[in-house]
């Protein structure tokens, strides 16, 4: 028998509800806590049908301490038989919750961001803990989810259909956008609560239920989440997680009771899934790797550049899909790049809990040795290392997956380091000898995320957003990730389906058309049967 505890009311469950993970000592604690939060570490439960459980799997994963390596939690591997329990749950949940009131569902949203708001610190804390990002850049991962959930607040207005009277004589058509059914997430590591925030309210509001996997990595604010979901008032089974890595993945793309998949992480999972699951009839909205871009005009602000190209190359140590990564001077470079020099030194590399920090260790020892491996790959290849944080170690935290802030110059486009996403505090820097030439440089590379332009001119700008092929685009700005009430539009090698994640692709990614043609007019007795095609046409 599977371990469980109940959940109770929404007007009980403030008392019960587990602070997740906050530190390496923490446990999940209720009035009554279940059998598996007594061991040590914890181990991370599924939630399945409204109660949390605990695998019967013995294989575990360790949720590791990116500062210090201590064994904050374990993750286990779901079993085939507590997954498909937790298909059946959101299958069972579905016909009740298509059918509550649209403005019901946006009330619970409404409730949701208000916990959200509530718990911010608990949920930044428990970020910085598994995943290793400083406290401000964990509450800004919680509050670009925090803004998804607020735009569903208004999903009554975003799921409108269409209406044309009189199509025909006595003819109406009418087009209603209705939901799937269950639906799936499945969450890298590096936004542990924007991601999936990203993905389920946007579903659950439109009406489906949602199989959620976290990251094995850092699944505690995904379990976080999921019990403000249902203290704002989510019924049981609507929401669903399961915890596991390959199998679980595949699972859901092969499960037929799932009928969309939500992915973000690499391009070797995303394309994986995108071609199991689309195989399958599933829609997938697949977002993966990136190299993203600015192209630094010399008439830029040279100030406010610089700023702009530390920040988003370094912060959240490089780990973002939207990370500025790849630099093109047009013209001189020698003077910029002696001052972001400066500027990236005066960083500081900390653990993400010192109030100091700047930017925190990478994820894992096995990432550090991929970004080193990369740094030395360039360097071999004939780049200068300008800044080498290779070798950063932090006191008090020796034993950290620490890179500080890294910079090569002189990178080629076939340099391996250029090729690849390297995923960490590492800043490449190219020349063009035009604004032509350093388009033609970003419009090759095969991801197409982002990219920016920072000039003072208007007609360098138009020229940069008309030609430049990536999905979204920057004036003087280093990271153009919108606001919910647009959609996160990535392109080419950086996104594999339709519908791009939340706002209006979000919403119709979600849903279905149904598209209803009536006629009450009353027929003259007699017409008699015509067997010709039916057309507006009055004869």
């Amino acid at each position: 028998m599977l371990m469980r505890f109940s959940l109770q009311r929404v007007k009980n469950l403030r008392a019960l509800r587990p602070q997740v993970l906050a530190s390496a000592n923490s446990r999940f604690s209720t009035a009554t806590e279940p059998s598996f939060n007594h061991r040590n570490p914890p181990r991370v439960p599924n939630l399945i049908g409204g109660a949390f459980v605990d695998s019967k799997s013995t294989a575990t994963i360790d949720v590791i301490n990116p500062a210090t390596q201590e064994v904050v939690s374990r993750v286990p591997l779901t079993t085939s038989e507590e997954f498909k329990a937790a298909v059946a749950a959101a299958k069972q949940a579905f016909p009740s919750w298509r059918n509550t009131p649209i403005t019901t569902r946006q009330r619970i949203m409404f409730k949701l961001q208000e916990l959200i708001h509530r718990d911010m610190d608990k949920l930044a804390k428990n970020i910085t803990t598994e995943q290793g990002k400083t406290l401000k850049d964990a509450h800004g991962d919680v509050f670009r989810g925090l803004e998804v959930v607020e735009h569903a607040c208004g999903m009554a207005t975003l799921q409108m259909g269409e209406y044309v009277p009189n199509v025909s004589s006595g003819i109406d058509t009418y087009s209603i956008r209705e939901p799937l059914g269950v639906c799936a997430g499945i969450c890298p590591f590096n936004f542990p609560a924007m991601i999936p925030l990203w993905m389920f309210p946007v579903a659950v509001t439109c009406g489906n239920t949602f199989i959620l996997k976290p990251s094995e990595k850092d699944p505690g604010a995904s379990i976080m989440l999921a019990e403000l979901a249902m203290e704002a008032g989510l019924p049981h089974g609507v929401l669903n997680i399961v915890q596991g890595t390959n199998d679980i993945v595949n699972a859901i793309c092969d499960d037929d009771d799932i009928r969309a998949i939500s992915f973000v992480g690499s391009n070797t999972a995303g394309m994986h899934i995108y071609g199991r699951a689309s195989v399958k009839g599933k829609r997938v909205q697949s977002n993966m790797g990136a190299k993203n871009h600015g192209i630094v005009m010399p008439d830029a602000n040279k100030d406010a550049t610089l700023n702009a190209l530390v920040a988003a190359g370094f912060g959240a140590a490089g780990q973002r899909c939207m990370a500025l990564s790849t630099i093109v001077f047009v013209g001189d470079s020698e003077s910029w790049e002696n001052q972001l020099v400066e500027r990236a030194k005066a960083l500081k590399v900390n653990a993400g809990t010192e109030p100091d920090a700047d930017l925190g260790p990478v994820i894992s020892k096995q990432a550090k040795e991929r970004i080193c491996r990369l740094i030395q790959s360039g360097v071999e290849s004939g780049a200068k290392l300008l800044l080498d944080g290779r070798n950063t170690v932090v006191p008090g935290y020796e034993q950290g997956n620490f890179v500080g802030p890294t910079i090569l110059s002189g990178v080629t486009a076939d340099m391996e380091c250029y090729k690849e996403e390297i995923f960490g505090p590492v800043l490449i820097c190219m020349k063009a000898d035009s604004l032509e030439e350093a388009i033609n440089i970003v419009n090759r590379n095969k991801y197409g995320n982002g990219a920016s332009i920072f000039t003072t001119s208007g007609a360098a700008a138009r020229k940069f957003q008309t030609e430049i092929e990536a999905g979204q685009v920057g004036i003087n700005v280093p990271i153009p990730v919108p606001l919910p009430f647009f959609s996160f539009t990535g392109s080419k090698a950086s996104f594999a389906g339709d519908l791009n994640f939340y706002g209006k692709a979000g919403v119709n990614f979600y849903t279905q058309i149904k598209t209803v043609t009536q006629q009450w007019k009353g027929l003259p007795s007699g017409s008699g049967v015509s067997l010709a095609m039916p057309t507006s046409q009055k004869l």
